[in-house]
């Protein structure tokens, strides 16, 4: 027994070993800060799959190493530290002696503040002792005391960081998450009874417009983490009430139902719903959405000897996106797949031809429903964005230039920088996204499509089991069994039915080491998404596509921070090696490479990946990526505020402002002629509005119609960050 005893020991020193050995290595090649990233990420990739709390916690942990660095930075602004964001009072702020070494105290402060945040965020987390032990080698290589768990920020920058990690949590248990109920839902119930898939039917679904609940004998998340109870509750519904980065809280429609608040912001409108009395208008709109996707699941067959280039010589560099439902006929490729990307004729960096690279388009359409599912290690999409920033960051030609301009940034100050402005979009996402599938509820593609299965066909009056809110009949793709067919049963009880050629499910993978379903006809009643029998669908509504919007925004955020569109050397890849990529079944069939010219790019082919997977129709996709674009802007500048402090410079001369409390038009008198660039900002530090004053007479005029009771700071610029007055002025709406 001792001698087993010695043996373990053994084994979990050599372990320790080498993961110290692999931590000191990383270590000597990148910051501080892409350290406690990747040990976050990690965090993530071990706790139930859940796209908004991880949102969350990549955007609070970002902010916290931000403000960290910022504390100890003689330019930047801290974000959270001193301030009142949205109204949290406790983050009270005085600033802290100045160290000898600023570096040394900055990766101090940044490793005390995201080692106690992972401890308490993750610590119900499945994968919690992997995590804890390896952030515990990671604290104690870089050479500091864990048990130092003093707040008193006047002492030290272990005392700050552990004062930023106690406030950010303090905060987050009062911003909506309900983190102290386990993120539970507070109020929404779902109006359809839950589905068994794994049994033929759609479950005696109520309303095919709203989403349904799946059961399952086991059900196991996208992080390959197995859950208590057979249905999945519907995740984070309420998330629009949580407190956002960027988003103005004045912006959000307020909707109610059952009683209860529905917070949206940058409201799409309702999705096509389908009337099952009648055929035509939004009907249409529906069956044609849903029935795309299963048109695009009949492509996985890897075995149907269709080859296509997806070099971006080939796929990409979409010039417009349609904007008008009516209008998405003409967007997507709705019998061959993909859209209407032309690729580019050379790469604009290297002046030569994109390599092509032809493959099977089961292959490559199977590959972006695996790849983009929720990252290469299930980090979910938000955490995903980070490892793709995390591998432009890594490219020799990168130049770490803000907007591609000014001096190169240390590796630090571009990581925190990029982190933070990368996690704020990504949860402004999380807000925004969540809030439009709680309240708009909307149904996923394997409720739809086996419920209109259920009901009939819909094309034929003169046939058997037509109703008007049944699938459309498509030759070779949705037909009725016929006698004969070997579909029909045993004793010919499913003729009348209706069949979908399409991927033909987990039924015919045994071994998914070496088996792969395949294409062929199963009854529409039975259809499967492109996933595991395990998941299916995510559990949670569908409209929007969450996937379209991270992605879009984030890669807005890549491009304005790196001032160019393109990948460095104008293409990013990643390897995707025959038969050992996908997981639920054998492949791909032969190495493919995923290839992007433009980050953009890179979102696109993630929006159409959702549709090849059976998780979404285009209903749900084209909204997300326009709403992703706004809020990755958005999100960008106004991280962007806080990379240089602006009260560091004395007011030019005494300004007035009249009316004051206003509910409209402010007068500025001030001894200026000419334009000047203003901001009114709230109390929190938001930038609510961004305008030029002319100044004639030494009066100017400021709108601040529409903004809610407050007090609000007008600053004026004289050049970019160089304050040249503020004046505080109440707005005092009539009742």
């Amino acid at each position: 027994m001792l001698h087993c005893d010695n043996n373990f020991m053994k084994k979990i020193t050599i372990i320790l070993f080498l993961l110290l050995f692999a931590i000191l290595s990383v270590s000597a090649q990148h910051s501080i800060a892409r350290l406690w990233n990747e040990a976050a990420l990690e965090g993530i990739r071990g706790d139930f799959a859940r796209p908004t709390v991880h949102a969350r916690n990549l955007f609070h942990i970002s902010v916290a190493m931000y403000d960290a660095w910022a504390a100890y930075d003689d330019k930047a602004d801290t974000y959270f530290l001193g301030k009142s964001v949205h109204g949290f009072e406790t983050c009270h702020f005085t600033g802290t002696p100045r160290p000898q070494n600023l570096r040394a105290a900055q990766e101090e402060a940044i490793s005390f503040a995201v080692y106690r945040l992972l401890l308490h965020r993750f610590e119900e987390s499945p994968g919690r002792i992997q995590l804890f032990t390896k952030i515990a080698l990671l604290m104690d290589s870089l050479g500091y005391d864990r048990s130092n768990e003093k707040t008193d920020y006047k002492c030290g920058p272990a005392e700050l960081g552990n004062y930023i990690a106690q406030q950010m949590i303090r905060y987050g248990l009062q911003d909506g998450a309900n983190e102290a109920g386990a993120y539970e839902n507070l109020f929404y119930e779902p109006v359809n009874p839950a589905m068994l898939v794994e049994f033929a039917g759609d479950g005696d679904i109520v309303d095919l417009n709203r989403w349904q609940p799946l059961s399952f004998f086991l059900f196991i998340d996208q992080g390959g983490n197995p859950t208590q109870g057979p249905i999945p509750p519907f995740v984070s519904p309420e998330w629009g009430q949580v407190l956002p980065f960027s988003l103005n809280r004045d912006d959000a429609d307020i909707f109610q139902r059952d009683g209860n608040d529905y917070w949206v912001y940058h409201d799409p409108g309702p999705p096509p719903y389908l009337d099952t009395t009648v055929a035509g208008g939004l009907t249409d709109d529906y069956k044609w959405g849903f029935t795309m996707v299963n048109v695009w699941s009949s492509l996985l067959d890897p075995s149907d000897g269709v080859m296509v280039d997806i070099s971006p010589g080939a796929v990409g560099n979409i010039n417009s996106y349609p904007t008008d439902i009516a209008d998405y006929p003409n967007f997507y490729n709705y019998y061959d797949g993909g859209d209407t990307g032309t690729g580019y004729t050379t790469n604009p960096k290297t002046g030569m031809p994109y390599q092509p690279q032809v493959v099977p388009r089961a292959d490559y359409a199977r590959v972006l429903a695996e790849f983009w599912a929720d990252g290469p290690d299930s980090e979910t999409p938000p955490g995903h964005w980070f490892t793709i920033f995390n591998y432009v960051t890594d490219q020799p030609t990168l130049e770490r230039k803000m907007r591609g301009q000014g001096d190169v940034l240390d590796p630090l100050e571009w990581d925190v920088k990029g982190y933070f402005t990368l996690g704020g979009a990504m949860h402004d996402v999380a807000v925004t996204v969540w809030g439009i599938k709680g309240w708009y509820d909307y149904v996923r593609p394997v409720s739809a499509i086996r419920g209109m299965a259920e009901l009939g066909q819909c094309t034929d009056p003169s046939k058997s089991r037509y109703h008007p809110g049944g699938l459309p009949l498509i030759p070779n793709y949705i037909e009725q069994i016929e006698p004969g067919d070997p579909l029909s049963g045993v004793s010919g009880e499913y003729i009348g039915e209706l069949k979908i050629k399409g991927w033909l499910g987990p039924d015919y993978i045994t071994d998914p080491e070496t088996d792969v379903a395949g294409v062929g006809w199963i009854r529409a009643n039975y259809w499967w998404p492109y996933q595991r029998p395990t998941f299916v669908s995510p559990p949670f509504a569908g409209y929007i596509s969450g996937h379209s919007t991270y992605s879009r925004a984030a890669a807005e955020v890549l491009t304005m921070m790196t001032g160019d569109p393109y990948f460095p050397n104008g293409l990013g890849e990643f390897q995707c090696p025959k038969n050992e990529f996908l997981v639920f079944e054998d492949g791909p069939s032969a190495d493919l490479t995923l290839q992007w010219a433009t980050y953009r790019d890179a979102s696109d082919q993630c929006s159409l990946s959702r549709i090849y997977g059976g998780i979404h129709p285009p209903a749900d996709d084209l909204p997300g990526r326009f709403i992703g674009e706004e809020i990755g802007i958005t999100a960008f500048e106004f991280a962007e505020q806080y990379f240089t402090k602006t009260d560091t410079v004395v007011a030019i001369a005494e300004v007035k402002v009249f009316p004051n409390p206003t509910s409209c038009m402010v007068q500025v008198t001030l001894d200026y002629e000419g334009e000047l660039p203003v901001k009114v900002v709230a109390m929190d530090g938001r930038v609510m509005r961004s305008t030029t004053m002319t100044f004639h007479d030494q009066k100017g005029f400021v709108n601040l119609t529409g903004l809610s009771n407050g007090i609000y700071t007008i600053v004026g610029y004289e050049a970019p960050k160089q304050r040249t007055f503020k004046a505080k002025v109440m707005v005092q709406n009539a009742d």
